[in-house]
């Protein structure tokens, strides 16, 4: 097994090769601004530091969000493009369920990522591997009542600590955990355990066609 996971649902673009027992490359970079740039070289840089070829790859692990909608669809375009280059499966993961499984907490908990608007992204956790919620998006104000009292995992937190005082690491998201994940349900035989790859946007993009806008071009 060698798997290549990558992550751009956040500001954090993030790459990790995991050989089925440890993570062998990892590299992140947060960048909210320069997913399409830093995509491509990260990989080669995980390939070049674990000595491998991209031909090693036997599957290709995508975070499908939530996140905003651009940067979002790098990380699962560059996926789909490397799985038919490449002839492997894509399996796709909730981002918020790596940065669930790297905190390592095993008590109920929260992860919040930032979603702008001043709204998070956040779902609510049983244990690192438990997700007990769906993904959803709201007001950091509106959902401080009921996730009163537990640890929060992500900036969201950061970003908000009236909300969420009992702000937890990591910060942000990590490809070598999202691999860790993938490669812990592949081991187990979950095949239930992956989502499509395909975009969790939870809300209508921030760029909209403008309304009544002029027609300038010839009739």
């Amino acid at each position: 097994m060698l798997l290549l996971a990558m992550d751009t649902a956040t500001p954090a673009v993030t790459v990790a090769l995991h050989d089925g027992e440890a993570v062998v490359a990892s590299s992140s970079q947060v960048d909210a601004r320069r997913h399409g740039e830093l995509l491509l070289p990260a990989v080669d840089r995980v390939l070049a530091e674990a000595g491998l070829k991209l031909d090693a790859v036997t599957g290709v692990v995508v975070g499908v969000g939530p996140g905003p909608y651009t940067g979002l669809r790098v990380g699962l375009v560059t996926a789909a493009a490397f799985s038919s280059a490449l002839g492997v499966p894509v399996h796709g993961l909730c981002t918020l369920d790596g940065l669930a499984y790297a905190s390592g907490i095993e008590e109920p908990f929260a992860v919040a990522t930032d979603a702008r608007r001043k709204e998070v992204y956040w779902a609510r956790y049983a244990d690192s591997r438990t997700r007990v919620t769906d993904a959803a998006v709201d007001r950091p104000a509106d959902i401080a009542e009921a996730l009163a009292g537990l640890p929060v995992v992500g900036a969201g937190a950061r970003l908000y600590p009236e909300a969420f005082p009992d702000a937890r690491d990591p910060e942000h998201q990590s490809a070598a955990a999202l691999a860790a994940l993938a490669a812990e349900r592949l081991g187990a035989g979950d095949s239930e355990g992956f989502l499509d790859p395909l975009p969790m946007y939870l809300r209508r993009p921030d760029a909209q066609v403008p309304k009544n806008y002029k027609v300038v071009t010839p009739k």
